[in-house]
């Protein structure tokens, strides 16, 4: 498997891409969000096609969020597209954004360990 270097504060074990269609703005407007979301603690790769207007993100999921990349976007702005496939997207990233970030958190259990019992010193 090929070992790829990735940015501070992203695991690849939590890494996700992501490509969100925008609505038609200016451009400014977009490159003024790309530079406040670029500096992201977490975000890995950020890049915006212009023919499509499609926003093309991968980061780790345990550290950021949709929620948090969608509210710089309104700062700037920029909406997301108000069809009903990147609505449904949209819904599926932020629902496996929080399973990795539960994942993320959680503590493995299995019932095939026995448990620790203090065994009686001997006298």
């Amino acid at each position: 498997m090929k070992h790829q270097e990735h940015r501070l504060g992203v695991s690849e074990i939590n890494l996700v891409a992501r490509h969100l269609k925008l609505e038609p703005c200016a451009e400014q407007c977009i490159e003024a969000a790309i530079q406040t979301i670029d500096q992201l603690y977490g975000l890995d790769h950020i890049s915006f096609d212009e023919a499509s207007q499609v926003l093309s993100l991968a980061y780790d999921a345990s550290r950021l969020s949709l929620d948090l990349i969608e509210e710089i976007m309104e700062k700037n702005g920029v909406e997301v597209s108000h069809g009903w496939w990147t609505h449904f997207k949209e819904d599926y990233y932020k629902f496996v954004d929080q399973n990795v970030k539960d994942n993320a958190n959680h503590k493995p259990w299995s019932c095939h360990s026995s448990p620790r019992i203090p065994r009686k010193k001997q006298k």
